[in-house]
């Protein structure tokens, strides 16, 4: 519980350390540019939009002259004319009706009737009112002059009022009428009054003001005015320009005075850095290893993503003084790189795509508004690009292989990227993007050769080029082993292709194995002659030894390779499958012996010291040992015998409980035990027996 509370804390203090040198080195990225100016003064520099936004009050304005530019929308109804006709035309059938009906009557009987028939029409809302001299003049009037008059209002009528009349032209209109009416000598002087009453009133407007249309096409005239916006690189107010009161709104808008700064982006940047440790504390979580190794890997993550930021800091620091973008020279696959070599694929997967996140804000200029896309995507096609290629270089002549491949997708993005910009470059500019291209890609390979021997010195950590190292013959403590041990050498070399077989069929790091096999049994060259490998044809020295002697000096050679290999401070990897690589078997051949000789012993006094097998690595090679020299002590091993035998050896060491403290399962123990049985039966296999 104590070595857990322990590591929680080392984790949540390492990555709040990293955290906060992050929010450091970015900080004056995500800072928004202000200027400290006031109204009708002259400004000292170009200021230019940082951002695109709306600006309502343009916005508005121009809304505004669009709503002014729309004509309103007028109905005609020429069913008013037609109307007002049959109005004059039922007038006029009255008179006649009265005239008809009175007779002889007095003239002012003939009037009262008139009236009476008349307010028929005031009823249906004709507001036509007559004096009775009107009256009268038309009940005197012949009744061939009044059908003629009535045809004639009629007529003057409809013709006036098939033509548009708005609200506006009525007067006009009613004059036209009038005119008509005085200008016709057939109208007998004394209806002259009363037809002009009778045309005036029926002239009245026909095309009105449809306010639902109107409305409609105003509100689409606005509709149609997209948002003035200022855009993003925008020029605002030119050197020696006078800040006026528009021109102040404006910067205002933008957030560029000085009283405006917003904490906004600084929230911003505190989310972004704690989604960035949050990967890595996820990726670490599932990471399945011991917590000393996590430890170890956090903080080389941690210290990878910091130096990295900080060379790019110094980059973005002396970019001002050039005219083209210095950020291309940065190593794109530096980070990811390194941590491949010395952790694993994923977490450089995770670093390559934090680094170019990073690069993005540090190397942010001009008015990008969040990330410097093209540096981001660059960083980040670099970094994938080492990461997908360096796949199975083990030596450092590859890793440079790998950077001239990081070097030509530098250039194919750097094509793309200046083909996609269509800005007129000069052949200089031309000429520094490419070689700045070539140059990161060479930075990358060249500074990973350079700095993984510090990393695999400070954090104890052992990479696939420095396996490759001490896999060579010519190293001291292999050389010591094939000249004092020769058996001993032969069996480290079939136990190494046996469990490289075994690990990389169930994903497990083959190359560590194979190199860690040449050097498990190095403890056995401080007593050649006691392992029976070695003995070759000279005698058994454990024939004369008693049981305790000879178990002594097996169980220490775990203890000894480890001692050895500790002095010459190789790395702890193979230091600790030299010292697992039994884990806590029990010697049963000496057991045996000295049960037999009748002397009590304890079954733990003739068990290896261990530790057991902490990774499944060295629990494989434990297999492997065991199995290589259970069949090659075999006379005439055939398949079944093989099978047999590996079947027992990864059974008895299961029960014994060899791989409890190992994340082996077991499924993966039957995938060895196949892999183990076919690469054995290739080994042992039967031979044709030539003639003499």
């Amino acid at each position: 519980m104590q070595s857990l509370v322990g590591y929680r804390t080392f984790t949540i203090l390492t990555l709040v350390i990293t955290g906060l040198l992050l929010f450091l080195l970015l900080l004056n990225g995500v800072r928004s540019e202000t200027y400290d100016i006031k109204q009708f003064q002259l400004s000292n520099d170009t200021i230019r939009a940082v951002k695109t936004v709306e600006d309502p009050v343009k916005t508005e304005e121009e809304r505004k002259r669009a709503e002014s530019e729309v004509t309103s929308v007028y109905q005609f109804s020429d069913e008013i004319g037609d109307n007002n006709s049959s109005i004059v035309t039922s007038i006029f059938d009255y008179v006649l009706e009265v005239k008809a009906q009175s007779g002889e009557e007095p003239i002012e009987n003939q009037v009262k009737e008139l009236k009476e028939s008349l307010q028929v029409l005031e009823t249906a809302g004709v507001d036509l009112r007559f004096a009775e001299d009107a009256l009268t003049s038309l009940l005197l009037l012949d009744n061939s002059k009044l059908i003629n008059l009535s045809d004639l209002l009629s007529t003057s009528i409809r013709n006036i009022m098939s033509k548009p009349i708005r609200t506006e032209d009525v007067s006009n209109a009613k004059n036209e009428i009038e005119k008509r009416m005085r200008g016709n000598e057939e109208i007998p002087e004394i209806v002259l009054p009363t037809a002009v009453l009778i045309g005036r009133y029926s002239i009245n407007e026909n095309e009105t003001l449809n306010d639902q249309l109107t409305q409609a096409r105003v509100d689409q005239a606005r509709a149609s005015i997209d948002p003035t916006r200022i855009l993003q690189g925008q020029v605002i107010v030119q050197e020696g320009q006078v800040i006026d009161r528009e021109v102040y709104r404006q910067l205002g808008l933008v957030g560029m005075l000085t009283n405006q700064s917003s904490l906004k982006p600084i929230f911003g940047l505190i989310l972004f850095i704690s989604l960035c440790l949050w990967l890595v504390h996820m990726q670490m979580t599932k990471w399945h290893t011991d917590k000393k190794e996590r430890q170890s890997a956090l903080l080389v993550v941690m210290i990878i993503l910091i130096m990295s930021v900080v060379g790019m800091k110094l980059i973005s620091l002396v970019s001002d003084n050039f005219d083209v973008t210095i950020a291309f020279l940065f190593p794109t696959a530096l980070a990811p790189m390194l941590v491949r070599s010395l952790i694993n694929e994923r977490f450089a997967v995770l670093v390559a795509f934090l680094t170019a996140a990073v690069a993005g804000i540090v190397f942010q200029e001009g008015y990008s508004v969040v990330l410097q896309m093209e540096i981001t995507l660059y960083i980040l096609f670099g970094g994938l690009a080492g990461l997908y290629v360096i796949q199975g270089a083990e030596k450092r002549s590859h890793l440079l292989q790998t950077s001239m491949s990081v070097a030509i997708v530098n250039l194919i993005f750097m094509a793309f990227y200046l083909l996609m910009s269509q800005s007129d470059f000069g052949l200089s500019e031309l000429l520094f993007y490419g070689i700045a291209a070539l140059t990161s890609g060479l930075l990358s390979g060249a500074l990973t050769i350079g700095l993984l021997p510090f990393f695999e010195t400070a954090f104890g950590m052992i990479s696939a080029m420095k396996l490759i190292e001490l896999s060579n013959p010519n190293h001291p403590l292999l050389k010591k082993i094939l000249t004092e041990t020769p058996g001993t050498y032969h069996h480290s070399v079939m136990v190494a292709n046996l469990a490289d077989a075994a690990c990389e069929s169930i994903g497990a790091d083959g190359l560590l194995a194979r190199v860690g096999c040449y050097y498990h049994d190095i403890g056995k060259t401080k007593r050649p002659g006691f392992f029976i490998e070695n003995q070759m044809s000279h005698a058994n020295p454990h024939d004369s030894l008693p049981p305790e002697n000879s178990r002594d000096i097996i169980l220490s050679h775990g203890s000894d390779g480890a001692k050895l290999l500790r002095k010459h401070k190789m790395p702890k990897e193979i230091i600790d499958i030299a010292e697992q690589h039994h884990g806590t078997t029990l010697l049963k051949y000496f057991y045996h012996k000295a049960k037999e000789d009748g002397k009590e012993v304890k079954e733990e006094e003739y068990r290896y010291a261990g530790p057991k097998p902490q990774k499944k690595e060295t629990a494989i090679i434990c297999i492997a040992d065991s199995v290589e020299a259970a069949v090659r002590s075999m006379k005439q091993p055939t398949s079944e015998k093989i099978d047999e035998i590996v079947y027992s050896i990864i059974k008895d060491k299961l029960h014994d409980g060899q791989f409890d403290e190992c994340d082996l399962t077991l499924k993966e123990l039957k995938i060895v035990e196949n892999v183990l049985c076919e690469t054995l039966n290739g080994i042992f296999h039967s031979r044709i027996e030539y003639p003499q």
